[in-house]
């Protein structure tokens, strides 16, 4: 058969009929196969056929590495071939190729016969009239999957649908909802402007289709089910056969054990068609997407057996569908796991477990085990009591931990990431994840034998209570106990899906200090988890091991640290880390204890020490605490090792007089402290950054803007000011019989300078992904700050509040908070290093000790006192984002979303997590359904939403061209050929910036000047894009209101006018180290024939180059003036265009105190790991705030300056007088006794729903924020 063959030269690229002697033309949307030397197989549309790639088939690339002097090659095939109508193909050579007719016609056969094995499709669906179908629906998604394998650069396809019928290119998503909404045209085969040949067989017309039988859910399952049962998938072989069990089989006869019936039935309905002719689904695939989309988008229980009462109704009626959400539920059981329940005493003495079974009553107080049957008012008759089944009082629920310690070895998505924090992590001297840490490094050392196998998992426990009802008029609270896998990269390591839930401690009353009895089996678990193990198998090698699991350390808010440590957490010596050697000093009048002292931080020889007025009116040359070890605690508790669990009356006789100390401040040793490697750990129990942070945020706004009832600064803590003999000036001064005066302490704002600091956080606009909207939180009217959620404190204090405070207080306040809030930044990095946090932990004991001198001692709570020890225990355990309580607080809301029956809260929590839990591993084998782990990240990168093609005005083409070729690395000795003739030309000496001005007016056009002036054989040695380049792209461009880039989004100045977040700000650092601020006003994409695409920033800069619009204030905020700009972007020689790639993000905060100029606050893309490896694409939920990068502010050591005479008041103020009589001594003797189980409200803050915090910013709406 004769085959047209083109021979085309690299220059001129003309097409001549070698057959027929003529020139020939192309359609555009000629479909074409085109080989590139030594590359990939390409097929495109004829204009785009140089920039898609399909892989190659070896002979072609053997081919032209064989002949070199073939540049690039394509056929085209005709519509019918068999009919005489042959391929033509064409062939790019090198000059003057000696390349021969035979080489060419076999070059052209394999084409030939790479376009006959192109695969048939299925076109069945398009004559479907039922838009909504099954059928219909899967054929458009297939049709799109092809579609996208041959998009235009831009991203979009040729839309098909009734309505366009190729006329337009759209994005799939756009091509999709036309599809389904209007239709696809009719005789729409081939799909020859979608990238297939126009001779394709479709698999109507070719019986013997290369379709699957199975479609790819049948194949996932069977490999997920493989998987669950190893030793089965080896018994019974990879074929996806069910043996018979009657079958004979040599050997002994006890026939399959309980696993292999399992697996065996599980297989039999993973092959078992959904209904007879069903080709998309089996019986069990069908049921586990469906349970799964329960799930994925929390249906009810009625809902979903609604929904499946409707499927048997409408399906054929041979459908194997379950009838009700019940049956639904066992048949997913068989592919999860189970939970234990134990019965446990109401009072919390004891569980019903081993040697304690079978009792009846407790043993410590005697208590039934059962419920009452008796209802009220009425008597149960024996014959009646025995025909009701007797119900538990209290039921633990156990989650197993070993067989999901398993599960993270049976997938493979998992098994690989188990043995990263050996393999895969990078020691660059940083700290970006637990394995990095001085606590993990020292277990492995002391342990060897544990550490030298890395499939030996390392957990952490997490325990808090919640609310199941959300109801906070409703007292309830239910305690979940989770573990954390710290084996899995930082990517996975704190994701909802790798939680496992360990117990669910029922309510209504928390366990406190008895949680230790609940805690039983999870603690015998780890027991025989680290000294015997498991045997698991790790799919990723095909090999069982003996897998051990050790617990690091455990995550609470700090009264339930106090439950599980066994230590105080309030009275005099509520500080954990401090042990015996807190300090803190009851204040009569504030009737609390005030944790001041920190004095004995700082270096021996520091001047605040000798200071006595400023502090508590004694010099403080004590050493700072030590930490004491597991064994010291091992010591200490010698006493109560044996402590007897279980509420019981509390004795109103036992009070002591203030001052006098407890026997022990210990309730109990931690059960934790039977696990044999507990005591040798560095760090046992974290304080929680996230609620000492929002406790700290408390304090300083409740007394900044003298909120009631959250200020510090009252008329009990001037009187405690008299008391302790310190700061005269803020003395309490009595005027009149009954009314008193409080004079206006240095950190008091009147009305003015409080409306200066709200309105600066009313008008904050941040950028989409940010945090939420605090500016809702601001009361201007009432001048306070109300419903702020714990994130919105963290944004508040780590970015926002230092903005605002400046200007409203004298600078040695501001630069004080200051500091403490650069100090929260910094230990919330997500990389940590260990130098620099000793550094830190120095000067946040400066910071403390000024604030003393600021504050009164009723500021001083225990949760202030505690920021003194975040740095160091930074430095043993690495960053806090592994071990903080953020991630937690949004999975309990997620626990607490599974509670459909309010009767039995615990019940509804457990089932939910079992399901969720089982179809959690099943969608990790779903490649076809959104899924936890496939849902699209929220900024899509290169996502640019409406396009609208422009014509560019020559200035703007000029300034867009001129931008990228400066930018180009290739284009670099041009620039320096160009500036060496610019000197060459001027007769005497110039200087650089008359040589720089003219290089930038007339480089563009010198350039196409000297590449089209090279001969031929130059110009041919240049790179493909210097060709390019040189030729000028197209005066038609795209232009974009948003786009996507490094994972962030940005939005034009206009377009984002009438929307509540901001994200136009843009900055740019040169390689000079420069920083350019602008404002975006438009986004194009330059194009150069469809050979390079550029999408380009267009920007107002400010003026950073004479400072007229960028300067620094005191504190070392960068300051923007947008009324003062570099250039207008009018002339030819400005430059207001940027690289897309080149930009990151800003947001700019107004401060209507100083008019015209704005804060810069910059910011970080979310989901970004510094490992030491390239960036990683998190394919799960996302963390869900971005995140801030940390000031450069300068925050001088204001103790230089420091001496003991501080001015504590204002003296532009009048002072306060209030009504109010004063207490007298005599009250103050009368309050001197405590209760040993007396709570102070003021030492800690804490809501009992705290889940509640953090609904906003779930996963499924993921620090935690990633601050």
């Amino acid at each position: 058969m004769k085959r047209n063959i083109l021979l085309v030269d690299w220059c001129c690229m003309c097409f001549a009929d070698v057959e027929y002697g003529f020139w020939r033309v192309i359609n555009w949307w000629s479909p074409v196969y085109v080989v590139v030397q030594k590359a990939e197989l390409r097929k495109k549309e004829w204009r785009y056929c140089v920039n898609s790639l399909m892989n190659s088939p070896a002979e072609l690339e053997h081919l032209l590495q064989s002949h070199p002097e073939i540049v690039d090659a394509a056929v085209i095939p005709y519509p019918d071939e068999e009919a005489g109508q042959v391929p033509i193909a064409f062939v790019v050579r090198q000059p003057q190729s000696s390349l021969g007719e035979a080489e060419i016609i076999d070059f052209v056969a394999k084409q030939v016969f790479l376009v006959k094995h192109f695969i048939a499709m299925d076109r069945s669906w398009m004559k479907i009239t039922n838009r909504r179908s099954r059928e219909y629906l899967d054929g458009v998604q297939q049709f799109l999957n092809f579609a996208s394998n041959h998009a235009h650069l831009d991203g979009t396809i040729s839309c098909p649908c009734k309505n366009c019928v190729h006329t337009n290119s759209w994005p799939i998503d756009v091509v999709k909802a036309h599809l389904v909404s209007k239709g696809i045209c009719r005789g729409y085969n081939p799909w020859v402007f979608n990238g297939e040949s126009s001779s394709a067989k479709t698999s109507t017309e070719i019986p013997n289709s290369h379709v699957q039988e199975n479609p790819i859910e049948y194949a996932d399952l069977r490999d997920m089910l493989h998987d669950m049962f190893p030793i089965q998938d080896m018994a019974y072989g990879p074929t996806g056969e069910v043996p018979s069990v009657h079958q004979p089989t040599e050997g002994p006869s006890e026939g399959p054990n309980e696993d292999a019936l399992l697996f065996m039935k599980l297989l039999e309905d993973a092959n078992q068609p959904c209904y007879e002719g069903c080709k998309h689904f089996s019986k069990l695939s069908a049921i586990v997407h469906l349970y799964h989309m329960k799930c994925l988008n929390g249906w009810t229980n009625k809902s979903f057996t609604m929904l499946l009462e409707f499927l048997l109704d409408f399906l054929p009626s041979n459908a194997k569908l379950p009838k009700d959400c019940y049956e639904a539920k066992k048949i997913i059981k068989d592919l999860g796991l189970s939970y234990e329940k134990i019965h446990a005493c109401p009072k919390d003495c004891i569980l019903y477990w081993k040697d304690n079974a079978n009792l009846e009553a407790c043993l410590n107080c005697n208590l039934s085990r059962w419920k009452s049957n008796e209802s009220k008012g009425q008597q149960s008759t024996i014959a009646s009591s025995k025909r009701r089944k007797k119900k538990a009082a209290k039921i633990l629920r156990w989650f197993p931990l070993k067989p999901r310690l398993k599960r993270l070895f049976m997938s493979p998505e998992t098994a690989n990431h188990m043995k990263w924090h050996a393999n895969g992590r990078v020691n660059d001297g940083l700290m970006s994840h637990p394995a990095d840490s001085e606590a993990w490094k020292s277990f492995d050392s002391k342990y060897i034998e544990f550490s030298s196998e890395p499939r030996n998992v390392r957990l952490g426990l997490a325990a808090d209570g919640f609310n199941p009802y959300g109801n906070m008029s409703t007292s309830h609270s239910t305690w979940p106990v989770i573990l954390i896998p710290y084996n899995l990269p930082p990517w996975m390591c704190m994701k909802r899906s790798n939680f496992m839930l360990s117990l669910l401690i029922p309510g209504p009353t928390s366990p406190g200090n008895d949680i230790d009895v609940y805690l039983q089996p999870l603690v015998e678990e780890l027991k025989e988890l680290w000294d015997v193990g498991v045997e698991t198998f790790d799919v990723s090698s095909k090999k069982s091991f003996q897998m051990h699991a050790a617990l690091l350390w455990t995550i609470n808010d700090f009264p339930a640290y106090g439950d599980i440590s066994g230590w105080s957490t309030k009275g005099d010596l509520a500080c954990p880390s401090c042990n015996y050697d807190s300090q803190s000093r009851w204040l009569r009048y504030g009737r609390k204890f005030s944790y001041i002292g920190h004095r004995r931080f700082l270096d021996s020889d520091h001047k605040f020490r000798k200071q006595k007025k400023s502090f508590d009116g004694h010099v403080d040359m004590r050493s700072a605490p030590i930490t004491v070890s597991g064994g010291e605690i091992m010591l200490q508790t010698d006493a109560i090792a044996d402590h007897v669990f279980g509420k019981k009356k509390v004795n109103l006789t036992n009070k002591r007089k203030r001052g006098e100390e407890a026997l022990t401040v210990w309730k109990k040793r931690s059960i934790f402290f039977t696990l044999p490697y507990w005591e040798d750990h560095v760090l046992r129990h974290n304080l929680d950054v996230m609620h000492i942070e929002k406790n700290v945020v408390d304090n300083i706004i409740g007394t900044l803007l003298n909120l009631d009832g959250k200020t510090k600064d009252n008329l009990k803590a001037r009187q405690d000011l008299k008391d302790m003999g310190i700061r005269s000036g803020l003395h309490l001064e009595k005027v009149g019989n009954d009314q008193t005066r409080m004079p206006h302490a240095c950190y008091h704002m009147n009305a003015s300078e409080k409306d200066g600091f709200l309105q600066v956080l009313k008008n904050v606009r941040v950028p989409d992904g940010y945090s939420s909207n605090i500016s809702r939180c601001i009361k201007l009217k009432e001048r306070k700050i109300s419903g702020m959620k714990s994130h919105d404190n963290h944004i508040l204090m780590q970015q926002l509040f230092p903005i605002a405070i400046r200007g409203s207080l004298p600078p040695e306040v501001s630069r004080s908070l200051i500091d403490l809030s650069c100090f929260f930044r910094e230990i919330c990095s997500k990389v940590l290093n260990v130098e620099e946090l000793g550094a830190l932990e120095k000067r946040v004991a400066v910071t403390l000790c000024e604030l003393e001198r600021i504050f009164p001692p009723s500021f001083f709570t225990v949760m202030v006192h505690l920021v003194i020890h975040l740095a160091s225990e930074a430095k043993v355990a690495g960053p806090v984002h592994y071990r903080w309580m953020y991630p937690i607080e949004r999975y309990l809301s997620r626990l607490k979303s599974y509670v459909h029956n309010k009767t039995y809260p615990e019940g509804s929590i457990a089932e939910g997590y079992i399901a969720e839990e089982c179809l959690t591993f099943c969608s990790r084998y779903f490649k076809s359904v959104e899924t936890a782990f496939n849902r699209p990240v929220r900024n899509v990168e290169e996502s640019m939403g409406a396009v609208v093609s422009i014509t560019l005005d020559s200035n703007s083409w000029i300034q867009a061209h001129r931008y990228v070729l400066f930018n180009c690395e290739e284009i670099t000795p041009f620039r320096d050929i160009h500036i060496a003739e610019i000197k060459a030309n001027f007769p005497f000496h110039v200087t650089d910036d008359v040589i720089q001005k003219q290089h930038i007016e007339e480089f563009c056009s010198w350039f196409r000047e000297y590449v089209m002036s090279m001969d031929a054989s130059k110009r041919n040695e240049l790179s493909d894009k210097v060709r390019w380049f040189a030729r000028y792209p197209d005066n038609e461009a795209k232009r974009f209101k948003r786009y996507v880039i490094n994972g962030l989004k940005f939005r034009t100045k206009d377009f984002e006018t009438t929307r509540k977040t901001q994200n136009s700000g843009v900055c740019v650092i040169t390689e000079g180290g420069a920083t350019y601020y602008g404002v975006l006003i438009d986004i194009i994409e330059l194009n150069y024939s469809d050979k390079y695409r550029y999408v380009l920033f267009k920007c107002q800069w400010a003026d950073v180059i004479s400072g007229r619009g960028c300067k620094k204030d005191d504190f070392g905020f960068p300051l923007v003036n947008f009324s003062r700009l570099i250039h207008t972007g009018d002339r030819l020689i400005d430059e207001p265009y940027v690289l897309a790639t080149q930009a990151s993000q800003v947001f700019y905060v107004e401060d209507v105190r100083h008019k015209d100029w704005m804060v810069v606050v910059k910011t970080k893309p979310r989901e970004v790991f510094d490992v030491g490896i390239e960036a990683v694409d998190d394919d799960e939920e996302v963390d869900t705030y971005m995140e801030n990068v940390p000031y450069n502010v300068t925050t001088d050591d204001a103790c230089d300056d420091a001496n003991d005479n501080h001015a504590w008041a204002r003296v532009d103020e009048e002072g306060t007088i209030y009504d109010t009589p004063l207490i007298s001594e005599d009250e103050l003797l009368e309050q001197d006794f405590i209760d040993d189980e007396e709570l102070v409200d003021d030492v800690y803050e804490f809501n009992d729903d705290e889940s509640n915090d953090d609904e906003s910013s779930d996963d499924d709406s993921s620090g935690e924020d990633s601050s």
